[in-house]
């Protein structure tokens, strides 16, 4: 008991510092409507600090931080910088040349990026970091869920929300901060996390690397950071990931289906696309897990979540239940309706593999008759380098329609090399039946037109094509 107590006391002692260090600090967020920086102005209001930050348009995310106090101010101009600004931060979006960037530093305001904001919380806790190609958001969540379950009230921000914890981030009264580790721009390097997983690793973010060489070697270098004392969990199915362990110097496991792995899956068995298994620690059974997400790379996210929390001391029945009733997150294979016959599903893949794992995990949970997909593509620059990966991905849908390309961070002449039609007709070519419509309105009347009884329309990516699924399900709902 009294030990316990002493754990008590340390965690909040740590907490309390690091709340005590953002109380009332008067932050500006450049870009605050994007997936991160909504999250961390999300916990930085909740350490007591005052918010207010700028973006391009308004949106729900917007609403619900000025709908929380914060001063969200539309469209970016020098002017926006309150008179009162102790720090800016920015997201890895916004570009040197930003006219509140250049007021900022005009000012000698502190600025920093995103991710070095992100580093400088995580230091001040126990820090978890999720790395990865694919399946950083929902492993993040399913870490912190069961920490919040267990009793541990950590702080975490997710790249997406997470209604059971009531939004994309929280700072709690525990001692752990989970977070994704992004390697865009080679973020994750921001970090020194006690404990880290390694999910994946795969060609992407080719505008900021060479190729996939450079990608291992920024994720080699991540793997150094972690902590001595720490524990370092790497996907050993995965042969990139695999091959970066030999830079880290905390206690390294694996994990996956594999025989050699530290943590492996077994005697699995799929029901509806969701996986049962045992999952083994060194040979020797430690629980069965049912995973509530479909699809097998949900499993695997399930296993490196498992690993995780059994470093961090959380009991393995706890962990089993816990992660058996988590529900996801929002924009990975959300169902928005089921009216009329007809299932709507929206999700965030925007990666040639995450596209292809998330069709097949669809139609494995949903068995439609047809299954049409909204895809809109993610940065001219993305779309060009995996074009042909792209092409591929689709062959569990019936019908693909792509829009324009959702330009961001791309220079303008990026756009010259590549467009939504070239994609439509390498889709052809490997086989898939494929249409380009220009605008949201165009695909929302083709839909109209062609969806059915039995079918199943998932609207997929990373922009803003959720609008898609939003049109079509008020349509549904009302007397046509």
């Amino acid at each position: 008991m009294r030990e316990e107590m002493e754990i008590k006391k340390r965690n909040m002692s740590v907490s309390d510092e690091a709340v005590r260090s953002y109380t009332g600090l008067k932050v500006h967020l450049i870009g605050v409507g994007g997936a991160g920086m909504r999250a961390l102005a999300g916990m930085l209001m909740d350490c007591g600090a005052s918010i207010s930050g700028s973006d391009m348009a308004s949106s729900g995310a917007t609403e619900r931080l000025q709908c929380r106090g914060a001063n969200v101010i539309i469209g970016q101009k020098g002017e926006n910088i309150p008179p009162e600004c102790d720090l800016v931060v920015y997201s890895a979006a916004i570009h040197e040349q930003n006219p509140e960037l250049l007021a900022a530093r005009s000012r000698n305001v502190e600025v920093v990026k995103y991710s070095q904001m992100l580093g400088r919380m995580m230091s001040r806790r126990v820090g978890i970091a999720v790395a990865g190609t694919h399946g950083k958001s929902t492993t993040t969540a399913m870490v912190a869920y069961v920490l919040h379950e267990a009793g541990a009230d950590p702080s975490f921000i997710v790249g997406a929300t997470v209604d059971q914890l009531g939004g994309p981030s929280g700072a709690g009264k525990g001692k752990y901060f989970v977070a994704e580790a992004c390697e865009f721009d080679r973020s994750f390097l921001n970090m020194r996390p006690h404990y880290a997983a390694i999910l994946n690793i795969e060609e992407d973010h080719l505008d900021c690397y060479k190729d996939l060489d450079a990608i291992v070697e920024a994720f080699r270098a991540f793997a150094s950071q972690v902590s001595p004392e720490g524990v370092l969990i790497v996907n050993g199915d995965d042969r990139c990931a695999a091959g970066v362990v030999d830079s880290a110097t905390a206690n390294t496991q694996t994990f996956g289906l594999g025989e050699r792995c530290t943590w492996r899956g077994v005697n699995i068995a799929a029901q509806r696309g969701r996986s049962r298994m045992d999952v083994m620690l060194d040979g020797k059974r430690f629980c069965k897990l049912q995973v509530p997400l479909p699809g097998l790379h949900n499993a695997y996210n399930a296993l490196a979540a498992t690993a995780l929390l059994h470093q961090v001391g959380i009991d393995r029945e706890m962990i089993s239940g816990a992660l058996g009733r988590f529900a996801g997150t929002r924009r990975r294979m959300t169902l928005k309706a089921q009216l009329d016959g007809v299932a709507v599903v929206d999700d965030y893949a925007h990666h040639p593999t995450e596209i292809q794992a998330t069709l097949r995990a669809i139609r494995d949970y949903y068995d439609p008759q047809r299954l049409m997909c909204v895809f809109q593509p993610h940065q001219h620059s993305r779309t060009r380098f995996l074009l042909k990966d792209f092409a591929r991905s689709f062959a569990a849908a019936d019908e693909v329609i792509v829009p324009e390309i959702y330009f961001v961070r791309d220079s303008d002449r990026e756009k010259d090399y590549i467009c939504s039609q070239d994609l439509v007709a390498q889709i052809g070519l490997h086989g898939g039946a494929a249409v380009y419509l220009k605008t949201f309105d165009e695909i929302v009347q083709h839909l109209k037109s062609s969806l059915r009884p039995g079918d199943l329309l998932v609207t997929m990516g990373a922009g803003n094509i959720w609008e898609v699924a939003d049109e079509i399900v008020h349509w549904l709902g009302t007397d046509r």
